[in-house]
């Protein structure tokens, strides 16, 4: 098909039907992520089951920083001032977060890779398994 030869209404047309069929597919991602986090979940939890653990005893021991509990994300200087990890996007090192508001190209990358930005747990989960934290 030739695009130099299609009326405008046609075009428009074409349009809205690829944005349509992307929604569809980028919902049908969601979903497929969404189910193979779910089956990976029930491997897991087989896992633990086969080895003689409980979910409870090992699930904690998940977390950023293991048996150890979580690392801690706030930090005073020797002058008294607060620090806070510096999270950086490892495939653009200009694109950095600290805390507070969620940037935009923060928010755009969780959703592409399936996260909820609106969900702690999956913010948390983001930064520990796709950003690089910027040491000082």
């Amino acid at each position: 098909m030739e695009i130099e030869n299609l009326e405008v209404e046609e075009i428009q047309q074409q349009l809205e039907t690829l944005n349509q069929n992307r929604a569809e597919l980028e919902q049908a991602l969601v979903q497929r992520h969404q189910q193979a986090k779910l089956d990976l979940v029930q491997e897991i939890k087989d896992l633990i089951q086969n080895k003689g653990f409980e979910s409870d005893e090992i699930v904690p021991l998940l977390g950023p920083r293991g048996p150890r509990g979580p690392r801690r994300r706030r930090t005073k200087t020797d002058d008294g001032q607060r620090q806070y990890t510096k999270y950086v996007d490892p495939d653009n090192p200009e694109n950095t977060y600290v805390r507070g508001v969620i940037p935009g190209w923060m928010k755009q990358k969780m959703q592409d890779q399936g996260y909820d930005p609106g969900s702690k747990p999956d913010r948390e989960a983001f930064k520990a398994n796709c950003l690089h934290v910027l040491e000082d």
